[in-house]
């Protein structure tokens, strides 16, 4: 595969890992090779959340795996996610460190609403409609739903009920029984109805069904009625027979894969609940989803990057002033330009950097008092499209020390993984928005820098200082404050 200029996707999902190989050919995707994998993590959490070993061990196997697929592929051609079981597991620090131990690619742990967005986008992509539509995925562990129109999600929205979830609490000895079945989809109904009223005001024209579940169910419909669609009197239909049965075990379907029947009588009280939620008339199954989403996102040039577009929109909301960030930016420019083999930095790196410039100051709507960390807490608690739950966390980190004094012990809580890599990022900010602090083009010092390992020399104009006494004062001080982050800095 190596001859390829390929790119590959990895959902690390909560019921089954996949794995998704493509390549660009005349300006559209080619899949080249897919693995699928059952790993069963929902079933491995506990009532505490906490990932049992056995389910972490089935993970690392698959991880293995797929590794030794994408031996030959560099780092920045492979995005990896992990959603519902990853992001809410209390023991993911362990999993992470196993996991790196036979995978050598950055594991994305992405919030609901990011994974509903991806998903939006790998049907949007594929299919294509004038009018909103409703997409539906039931996954292991939670259900996403959105309405969009083109490319475009209107309503985003993640909900912690999925098949395996489901299956654990209500029919996890596999006994099949009414009051069984109406427990189940009470708790469903539970959980959808705090949104229902919200999906059913904006409306839509018709409604596709992603993933595992909602395709199983598909072809157990099609199998049961030769009816191509789904409605609400085939889902009950199917729930008398299971119900008929009496147990998982005596359900003797083609459609029903054997792995499958773990998790289905779950994701069939999420499914009937949703469509007395939102009074659907019929689904269609849809096979696109998240890992096309993912795909198409890096098939992306940087001007269509999502993420560059949540930053800009998020500065506009703020009132950000733009012409400053946009100053800070150009001052990050210089210093990166003049530290980045030293200290070995890329290309996101830079780009982290300007992102932080823009959000830095999104707190003054709260209060200039604290700036800093009114602005972090805004970053990190905000629903920002495209960034992943470490990538916002990161950002936010930058902002919250962006100034005044560090405090290494609650900086350590929000950066667990190579700090030394931070602690040179979070200098140069420190420095660009140092350097633009009066706010005025013309004030701002030309700067000379040169990075040797954790030493920083910044060279300005002797007769510039002496005339600028603020920022030389400002510089003074900054030797202390960056003394936290294991930095020298010398002028």
């Amino acid at each position: 595969m190596a001859d390829f200029p390929s790119i590959a996707a990895v959902d690390l999902g909560s019921n089954s890992f996949h794995l998704v190989v493509a390549r660009e050919v005349d300006g559209r995707l080619q899949i080249l090779h897919k693995e699928k994998q059952r790993v069963f993590l929902a079933e491995g959490l506990d009532e505490r959340f906490r990932l049992s070993d056995e389910a972490i061990q089935r993970a690392i196997d698959t991880l293995a795996q797929f590794a030794s697929t994408l031996q030959d592929f560099p780092a920045d051609s492979v995005q990896v996610v992990a959603t519902y079981t990853l992001r809410n597991c209390k023991n993911l620090a362990t999993f992470l460190a196993r996991a790196k131990a036979v995978f050598p690619y950055t594991i994305n742990v992405i919030s609901g609403q990011e994974e509903a967005r991806l998903i939006y986008q790998g049907v949007a992509n594929h299919v294509h409609d004038s009018h909103n539509r409703l997409v539906i995925d039931i996954g292991g562990g939670s259900t996403e739903l959105i309405i969009g129109q083109h490319l475009t999600h209107k309503l985003l929205s993640s909900r912690n009920i999925g098949c395996v979830t489901m299956t654990k609490s209500f029919f996890d000895n596999g006994k099949l029984s009414v009051k069984r079945f109406k427990k189940a989809e009470i708790r469903a109904e539970q959980h959808l109805e705090a949104i229902a009223a919200n999906y059913k005001k904006l409306g839509w024209g018709s409604v596709l069904g992603t993933s595992g579940t909602i395709k199983t169910l598909s072809a157990m419909v099609y199998e049961l009625f030769q009816q191509e669609e789904i409605t609400l009197a085939s889902l009950e239909a199917i729930k008398a027979m299971f119900v008929a049965a009496g147990h998982l075990d005596l359900v003797n379907l083609k459609s029903l894969p054997e792995e499958r029947k773990s998790s289905i009588a779950g994701g069939l009280a999420v499914l009937i609940a949703l469509f007395r939620q939102l009074n659907l008339e019929q689904m269609h199954f849809c096979e696109f989803a998240l890992r096309e989403g993912l795909l198409f996102e890096m098939h992306q040039t940087d001007e269509f990057d999502i993420r560059t577009r949540t930053i800009n929109a998020f500065s506009e909301q703020y009132r950000v002033d733009q012409a400053h960030a946009e100053n800070i930016c150009s001052t990050l420019k210089v210093l990166y330009e003049a530290v980045k083999n030293n200290w070995q930095l890329n290309k996101l790196d830079y780009e982290m950097l300007c992102w932080a410039a823009k959000l830095h100051e999104v707190g003054l709507v709260i209060n200039s008092s604290g700036l800093h960390k009114h602005s972090a807490y805004i970053v990190r608690h905000s629903q920002l499209p495209g960034f992943t739950q470490q990538q916002q966390q990161y950002l936010s980190a930058l902002v919250r020390f962006c100034r005044k004094k560090i405090k290494l012990a609650e900086l350590s809580e929000l950066i667990t993984d190579d700090l030394n890599r931070f602690a040179h990022l979070l200098a140069l900010l420190r420095l660009s928005v140092l350097a633009n602090r009066k706010r005025q083009q013309e004030q701002v010092p030309v700067l000379e820098i040169e990075a040797l390992q954790n030493t920083l020399l910044v060279k300005a104009s002797p007769d510039w200082l002496e005339t600028h006494t603020l920022f030389a004062a400002d510089l003074e001080q900054e030797q202390t404050f960056i003394k936290a982050l294991g930095i020298k800095l010398a002028f």
